[in-house]
């Protein structure tokens, strides 16, 4: 609006008179003469005392627009100030303190009493009035002062509504669309904290309205039609607006969005589709008048208080009311100036506040009878204290827990009590009164509607010497004055004291009572929570100083709700050591995209994320008469946000299809139209001819694309149209085209037409994100991004692995401000950064070398309240932020990894998975275009290989690992899972060792392809078992030349080993002490033999040593069988009865030297050298995994509750028991219920024949002969359905 330069000086043409001050030295320090540059008096104001009570005011005569000021010390002295407080005001009351960036508040003042430091506002400020307020001030001197305000002159149209009917209504000219934009801006200014500002109405009576709620402003839609539905709120923005100050209202619609800013602060937001073509065809200000007879639809409080420069597409409403406009419509008592209510108020800012008045004002021979009005958002706090001269006790009045509650003590013992209100620290005006007379007391809190206490006294209340407010003078030898509880920390008006108001500008000028640290003719209050800071929905609550973020429920945590708490992929989560099951994974971190739960199948050497829809099952549709296309839509379990990130972060995305069909085509191959298509990638998706295993735009089916379709003419089996069962199914890779969003099925009109569909789960696998890496290979290198930018907040995290001892990660620059983090020692790395307090720096100190070649994690966050610093698992390091202080952080340089823009200080080493506010910098791509960076870092075993258990090993990948549990009796991600099967006394398995043997230790092979040494001079066996017989024969190895090893149970419960390792000698038998191994329990046993000597371990008992009595050797060793031996004929008389019974138990985690039997005969039965007769059935033996290998993983059902879950563990059911008894009972139906089970299970399984197969099969279900196919769920599915029918 002001297209001309507005710095003019305001204040070197004032008369005397415009200036005022708090006290002088003497007359020629007075007020008048504080001009700049002026040596007029004695060169300045000085203050007759120096201390921050004091003030320098100047009326510029009318409502200015200033946008500068600058400040000079009194001429020829040591007298000047360093820093000081701006306040404006209109009215040379009601003061509004001036911050910068919402919370600094102070300026920089004078180094000398000569040099001018003039400081431009980064908001110009409007008003009539400026009050300048010394903070500090030469410490060899005193407060001196000459000024100069810069700015220009503001014009202004006003009109003040003063409540009722009072009101402005601006009907627009009928006529055709005028235009696509709605603009409507306006100033307000009010003490009331409720009514309707604002009301537009349109065609068929929708509407929308700005409406003052609770002193914040709310956007409500209206309904059209005879809708009796009340108001939807849109937004709500800004807080405390009745505080009688001008605020900046703009309202901007264009198409389906409307835009509403309040003062600095903006909110989008989107309107319903009808409002696209709708027009203003009455505009309401101050009342609410509908177009028609129907029902209002806002608030029926009417706006009382000023509006200023009201404008409608630029035109200025106000000004066409001045002049009569037949378009604006003046209702009720309005006027075209603001006439404003004297209300001053007095701030209570911190523990030295207080005011103290006579208590004579509020006492009468009868009683106590006073009033007044306090806003605080703190929920404790006194009020309010005086003695009660004729009890000689005491009485407070107080916050607690945010009521209203009075006390009357003598003697520490509690005469009389009373309570009212609740929720008072909500920041509003609160009106409360205490009255005493005739024996009852009585306090009220907002008259009628906050509540009332009475209480019948039997001694007078009245009020001693003095009252106090607030709080208690620091020094108060006569103890008149005790506050045994917090101080108050706020804001109170309107104080009455016995029916006579208190001026409160007479306290100020020394004429009535005493005060300390107080703000008067101002109420400082300000609103932390709005707009808040505490980001991803976390809850804001705030105290007169300072405000918290409850992040309990968001998935995020940190001072402000910053940084998730879910990693970013199931990759992510596998590195952490996690194994298969549910997790939230945060795509973009602490980005604005919001956790979701997937499923991660981390049984294999690729980590896939499994995210499930509403129709994975295989769905049979039959054709119906005047059917036509069947359309099935596909529901993801993520949103659309989610779903879209998680595919492009992956490397590898696919999506199973199929389509079994009986005289149904599919794509009418070769040339035909494609009766059935599906719809794949972003939004709705776009539709796509080709079907599962081809490729995109091909228009064939997998077949087509090998060359095996059972019609050669045809590219898909269905095309060929045959009467029998034929189907087309295969992968969809392309990650642009998925996932599948819908499909659409045409073929089935026709009699006999049969078809049926499945859409599997949409999988991805690889993180693009967590491995992207750059190795530096010199101080002087390094890579450059564009400016980062986290002005209010930045989390950076990256992984890093070095031999170096010190160097720069990252640096970026500003022209005073930085950010920096480094590693500053071999044990240490530093977070620094200056938002303009100066540099603050946050260090980690580590117990151990961090230049070890091994990944560390780093994590940083500052925002506005700290900065963090997180160093791998290490507690991290914390440091506050200035509570007053700047909190921009202000950047424009180049964004410097792994060095800095003077090249020195450089970081030697890799640098892995950099992220900055939830965006990975790429790295790679980067790396290699820049000289002395190479792309990628391999090595993830040195810091990865300590996850691979139980004798797995560590395998490097381009990008990360896994574990090769070929030599391991374990399997799964982390050879973690143990593998157990379940025997009974007609199961056995014979493991053969063939020759010659070739011991292979570097592949990731079956144990099929590991054989023995045709002589042993040493064993390592480790097993568990779990059984009831005894005796009992465990293991059996046997040789060629009639030696042997056994580990059985003897009739003693006891572990024998015998070893026969001269045929022409009897065995040693080696009896272990530990008693009691057939009794149920899970007992683990290793026997360890090198030469002529061997030990025994059971379970955590003492080892056992043992000594043989043959040369050591065991030559040309047979096969290993667990169970019954079936081929005894070589036995030794005394194993030869005990291999005839077998065993009945379970055995788990069986190796033999680098063998695995049991694994290869479960996992590997067609490629390893085994042999299994009778059941054999994968399950438990009571260890910690489960035997299924899915099972065997953390599986788990979705929680309601998003925050119970933390970073690094998948989603449990915690089930709870109220009491003892009911566990108990449970315990019992359950143990009953195994039994049944385990006795009906051992029945079927001595009637069945030999297995060679031990995962237990699905069971197909029974359908019609001519339908051969069923639903293969998968088994990750969240939820099941039954297969479902279409009829079309």
């Amino acid at each position: 609006m002001w297209h001309f330069s507005c710095d003019s000086p305001l204040v070197s043409h004032l008369p005397p008179s415009s200036f005022r001050s708090s006290s002088q030295l003497s007359s020629s320090h007075a007020a008048g003469f504080a001009k700049l540059n002026r040596r007029e008096g004695a060169g300045g104001w000085s203050p007759l005392t120096s201390d921050r009570s004091q003030w320098l005011e100047v009326d510029l005569g009318e409502r200015t627009r200033i946008t500068g000021v600058a400040t000079q010390g009194r001429y020829g002295s040591s007298d000047w100030l360093t820093s000081y407080l701006l306040m404006f005001s209109d009215t040379g009351h009601n003061w509004k303190q001036y911050r910068q960036e919402d919370s600094l508040g102070s300026f920089p003042g004078n180094s000398n009493a000569d040099s001018v430091v003039q400081y431009k506002l980064q908001q110009p400020a409007i008003a009539r009035f400026l009050r300048l307020i010394p903070l500090s001030w030469n410490l060899s001197g005193r407060i001196g002062l000459r000024l100069e305000t810069y700015g220009c002159p503001h014009a202004s149209d006003v009109v003040s509504f003063a409540g009722g009917s009072s009101g402005l209504v601006f009907r627009l000219s009928p006529g055709p669309r005028r235009t696509s934009r709605d603009i409507v801006s306006l100033k307000f200014k009010t003490l009331k904290n409720s009514g309707t500002l604002l009301h537009a109405e349109g065609r068929q009576g929708l509407s929308f309205s700005l409406e003052l709620v609770r002193g914040k402003l709310q956007l409500l839609l209206g309904p059209g039609g005879a809708s009796s539905t009340e108001p939807r709120r849109l937004a709500s923005l800004g807080s405390l607006l009745d505080d009688q100050h001008w605020h900046h209202v703009v309202l901007e619609r264009g198409g389906a969005h409307l835009n509403l800013t309040v003062d600095r602060h903006t909110q989008r937001v989107q309107i319903p589709a009808e409002f696209d073509h709708w027009d203003i065809e009455q505009l309401m200000l101050g009342t609410v008048q509908s177009l028609s007879s129907q029902k209002p639809l806002v608030s029926k409080k009417h706006f009382s208080g000023c509006l200023e420069n009201l404008l409608h597409n630029g035109l200025n409403l106000i000004e066409r009311a001045k002049h009569n406009d037949q378009q604006v419509t003046l209702m009720g008592n309005v006027t075209f100036s603001c006439a404003e209510p004297v209300s001053v108020s007095v701030t209570f800012p911190g523990p030295q506040s207080f005011l103290q008045l006579p208590g004579a004002l509020a006492s009468s021979s009868g009683g106590v009878s006073l009033e007044f009005q306090f806003r605080t958002w703190n929920k404790a706090g006194l009020l309010l204290t005086f003695d009660l001269p004729h009890e000689g006790g005491v009485a407070w009045l107080h916050l607690s827990e945010a009521r209203l509650r009075l006390q009357i003590q003598k003697a520490g013992r509690a005469l009389l009590e009373l309570s009212a209100g609740s929720a008072l620290n909500d920041g509003q005006w609160h009106s409360v009164e205490l009255n005493s007379r005739g024996g009852r007391v009585t306090i009220a809190v907002d008259k009628e509607e906050g509540g009332i206490a009475h209480a019948t006294s039997s001694f007078p209340v009245t009020a001693g010497s003095h009252l106090f407010f607030g709080g208690c003078p620091a020094e108060d030898e006569r103890q008149e004055c005790r506050n045994p509880f917090n101080v108050f920390q706020g804001c109170m008006r309107l104080l009455t004291l016995h029916s006579q108001h208190v001026d409160l500008i007479t306290v100020q000028q020394k004429h009535l009572g005493n005060y300390s640290n107080l703000h008067i003719d101002m109420c400082g209050i300000i609103d932390r929570c709005s707009p808040s800071r505490c980001e991803h929905g976390g809850r804001c609550t705030q105290s007169w100083t300072n405000f918290h973020c409850n992040c309990s429920e968001s998935g995020y945590s940190g001072a402000t709700c910053h940084s998730s708490v879910y990693e970013q992929s199931c990759e992510a989560y596998k590195h952490n050591g996690n194994t298969s099951g549910h997790f939230y994974i945060d795509v973009d971190g602490s980005g604005p995209i919001r956790p979701q739960l997937v499923y991660c199948n981390m049984t294999a050497a690729d980590t896939w994320m499994v995210i499930q829809h509403n129709d994975s099952e295989l769905t049979r549709v039959r054709a119906s008469p005047g059917g036509n296309q069947l359309l099935i839509h596909f529901d993801y379990s993520t949103g659309e946000e989610q779903l879209m990130a998680a595919v492009g972060q992956s490397e590898h995305c696919e999506q199973e299809v199929a389509y079994h069909c009986r005289k149904s085509r599919l794509l009418n191959t070769p040339e035909g139209s494609p009766f059935s298509w599906w719809l794949g990638g972003p939004g709705s998706g776009r539709v796509q001819t080709y079907w599962g295993g081809a490729q995109p735009g091909s228009r064939q089916c997998a077949c087509g694309l090998q060359g095996d379709c059972v019609d050669p003419q045809h590219y898909c089996n269905c095309d060929a149209d045959g009467l029998e069962w034929a189907e087309d199914s295969g992968l969809l890779t392309h990650k642009e085209s998925l996932p599948v969003r819908s499909l659409v099925l045409g073929d089935l009109q026709r009699p006999g037409s049969e078809a049926a569909y499945r859409v599997g789960p949409l999988r991805c696998n690889g993180d693009k994100n967590l491995w992207n890496a750059a190795f530096f290979d010199k101080e002087t290198s390094y890579l450059h991004f564009p400016t980062f930018h986290g002005e209010l907040s930045a989390d950076i995290s990256f992984l890093f692995k070095t031999t170096a001892s010190s160097g720069v990660f990252l640096e970026n620059l500003g022209i005073r401000d930085f950010i920096r983090i480094e590693l500053s020692s071999s044990t240490q790395v530093l977070f620094s950064f200056d938002v303009g307090n100066g540099p603050l720096e946050v260090r980690v100190e580590a117990p151990a070398p961090l230049n070890d070649s091994r990944w560390h994690r780093v994590r940083a966050e500052r925002n506005v309240k700290e900065a963090t610093l997180r160093l791998d698992e290490l507690p991290p390091a914390t440091q506050e932020a200035p509570a007053d202080g700047h909190f921009h952080l202000q950047l424009n340089s180049q964004l410097f990894i792994g060095g800095t823009a003077s090249r020195q200080k450089g970081f030697r080493g890799c640098i892995r998975s950099l992220q900055l506010n939830g965006v990975t910098l790429d790295l790679e791509e980067r790396a290699r275009i820049t000289p002395g960076v190479r792309p990628g870092c391999p090595g993830h075993c040195s810091s990865y290989g300590s996850l691979c258990q139980n004798r797995g090993r560590c395998v490097e990948r381009a990008a990360g690992f896994h574990c090769d549990c070929g030599l391991s009796a374990f399997t799964g991600v982390f050879c973690h899972s143990e593998v157990s099967a379940s025997f009974e006394s007609t199961t056995s398995v014979s493991y053969t060792f063939k020759e010659p043997y070739e011991l292979t230790r570097n592949s990731s092979a079956p144990p099929s392809s590991i054989y023995s040494d045709v002589t042993l001079r040493g064993e390592n066996v480790s097993l568990s078992f779990r059984t009831n017989q005894s005796p009992a024969l465990l293991l059996y190895v046997s040789s060629y030349y009639r030696e042997h090893l056994a580990l059985l149970i003897n009739k003693h419960d006891k572990l024998e080993v015998r070893y026969k390792l001269d045929s022409n000698r009897e065995a040693d038998v080696l009896r272990s002490r530990v008693k009691s191994l057939a009794n149920g329990q899970l007992h683990t046993v290793t026997v360890m033999r090198l030469s002529d000597s061997v030990s025994v371990q059971i379970n955590q008992n003492t080892r056992e040593d043992f000594n043989l009595s043959s040369d050591g050797e065991f030559n040309a060793i047979k096969s290993l069988v667990l169970g019954r031996v079936l081929e005894n004929s070589d036995l030794d008389p005394d194993v030869s009865r005990l291999a005839s019974l077998g065993f009945s138990g379970c055995l788990s985690v069986l190796s033999f030297n680098s063998i695995s039997p049991l694994k290869a005969a479960l996992l590997h039965p067609d490629t390893s050298p085994v042999s299994i007769s009778g059941p054999l059935l994968r399950s438990s033996c009571g260890s910690s995994a489960s035997a299924n290998p899915y099972a065997a993983e953390n599986k788990h059902h979705l929680a309601t509750d998003l925050g119970s879950v933390g970073s690094g563990q998948p989603l449990v059911n915690a089930i709870r028991t109220d009491s003892a008894l009911i566990g108990g009972v449970i315990a019992v139906v359950i143990f009953v219920v195994v039994a049944v089970l385990a006795i009906t299970g051992r029945f079927l399984y001595r009637r069945k024949e030999t297995y060679r197969n031990q995962e237990v099969k699905e069971v197909q279900r029974e359908d019609s002969p001519d339908f051969p196919f069923t639903s293969q769920t998968d088994s990750q599915n969240v939820c099941g359905e039954s297969r479902r029918e279409y009829f079309i």
